[in-house]
């Protein structure tokens, strides 16, 4: 094989959450360290890299798709082919098995491998045969403290401040492909927001399974958060996610008080049922979610309250689903992710329950939600007419170039018309609303 570059042309596409996107982040600083390049065009790629999620089937059958893809790439000339993440983890013996032209699997606590496991398939191709290499070890110390991540461009920066999870809940593999809680040290955090700030960055989201259960010697996730928030040159910081159970008054009175911590909450319901969130394992009842939701509206009365709910999980029966119309109906989400249960490899709801509600049923009581969903999110957004709110510039619109387009604090899109105003993404602005639809607020 002859090299195209002097250095092996890396390809890296990233599926998934923003944990994903984070580690993709990670793995092209450690492969630039040791001689790498990237490029965004695969037809020149000596490696391709897939960096994958196994949360939802969605995103399980568009990895399929592009693996099918490569395979008839990999026909054409040579080429290394590599699967991340989740996925790797959690399917390496159907990755192996089914799919013959992974060269290199690598899961969320094995990058620091990929270095090698890279070279090794290159220089096998090289001569001849294919050597394959797989790391897919969970750790319980891997935080990768120490390596800055190459971000991509923007106005937002992933900082990770924990891996892995401890809650178990029944739908979920995450504690199965990413491991147990580890926190990572305050000290690496706060290097990475002033990293962040001196590229450019005026945007800080803080990532985690669950962020109320980080622990540092004395460090909390309120007081984490605050020290984050103090980085000079950086103008907003929002995280992602808590869980309902443990979620602390002190991380509450923080973003009350700190003008740069955004009055966005994404506070997962997943179900409205009792008896379903005892299946799933929440550890929480309904009860407890809405005097959560009350406090924390009592603090916090402008807060952008944001959800996760699953539809059709094991047994769900009608009045299962009707608790959780009714939880709809009653929080008044600002906006909700809806989505139809899916049996996920090696989770606890896999081994001791049956995914026994139709599909059919599924879809019809995600349309349900997403309808009252979608009507109660365009009331809320009506009442922001003729008001007006900051807005950080993030770049222009998806459907025209003479618009531009951000964030509320409460991470509400606004769109507006630039005209020969100044555009500058990393900007904030105040904008004047003037119409307002169920996904977007229109600024004057």
């Amino acid at each position: 094989m002859t090299r195209k570059s002097p250095a092996p042309q890396v390809h890296i596409e990233t599926f998934g959450c923003q944990m994903n996107e984070s580690d993709s982040e990670l793995v092209r600083s450690m492969l630039k360290r040791e001689g790498f390049t990237f490029t965004e065009d695969r037809e020149r790629a000596d490696v391709v890299l897939v960096n994958t999620c196994a949360i939802r089937e969605n995103a399980h059958n568009k990895i399929y798709a592009r693996l099918s893809e490569l395979k008839g790439l990999k026909k054409q000339r040579p080429l290394v082919v590599g699967v991340l993440g989740c996925m790797a983890q959690n399917l390496k013996d159907e990755l192996t098995e089914k799919e013959p032209l992974v060269d290199v699997l690598a899961g969320p606590d094995a990058y620091r491998q990929l270095p090698l496991l890279l070279s090794t398939a290159l220089a096998s191709q090289e001569q001849g045969f294919s050597k394959k290499g797989f790391a897919l070890d969970l750790s319980e110390y891997e935080t990768y403290d120490g390596i800055l991540p190459d971000r991509n461009s923007g106005v937002n920066a992933w900082v990770t401040v924990m891996r892995g999870c401890d809650n178990f809940c029944s739908f979920c593999v995450v504690p199965y492909t990413r491991g147990r809680e580890r926190s990572r040290d305050p000290e690496a955090i706060r290097l990475e927001a002033r990293d962040a700030a001196a590229g450019g960055f005026r945007q800080i989201t803080l990532l985690g399974q669950n962020v109320n259960s980080y622990r540092y010697g004395e460090w909390d996730f309120a007081r984490l958060i605050c020290a984050v928030a103090d980085t000079p040159g950086i103008d907003r910081v929002r995280f992602t996610s808590p869980h309902p159970k443990d979620f602390p008054p002190a991380l509450i009175e923080a973003i009350a008080a700190h003008p740069k911590i955004c009055k966005h909450i994404h506070l997962p319901l997943q179900a409205g049922s009792d008896r379903i969130l005892d299946l799933m394992g929440r550890t929480y009842t309904g009860n407890e979610y809405l005097a959560l939701v009350e406090r924390i509206r009592r603090t916090l009365p402008d807060v952008v309250l944001t959800t996760d709910i699953i539809c059709g999980f094991c047994s769900e029966s009608d009045d299962d689903f009707q608790d959780t119309y009714r939880m709809v109906e009653r929080v008044q989400f600002d906006s909700a992710y809806i989505f139809k249960y899916s049996e996920r490899k090696n989770t606890i709801a896999a081994r001791k329950y049956v995914d026994d509600v139709p599909d059919h049923v599924k879809g019809a009581r995600v349309s349900k939600l997403v309808e009252i969903q979608r009507r109660i999110t365009l009331e809320r957004n009506l009442k922001y007419i003729g008001k007006d709110v900051e807005v950080l510039i993030e770049r222009e619109a998806t459907r025209s170039s003479t618009q531009g387009m951000g964030k509320t604090n409460g991470n509400v899109t606004v769109v507006w018309d630039k005209g020969t105003s100044l555009f500058e993404p990393g900007t904030l602005i105040t904008k004047r609303i003037f119409d307002a639809s169920a996904a977007t607020l229109y600024g004057e």
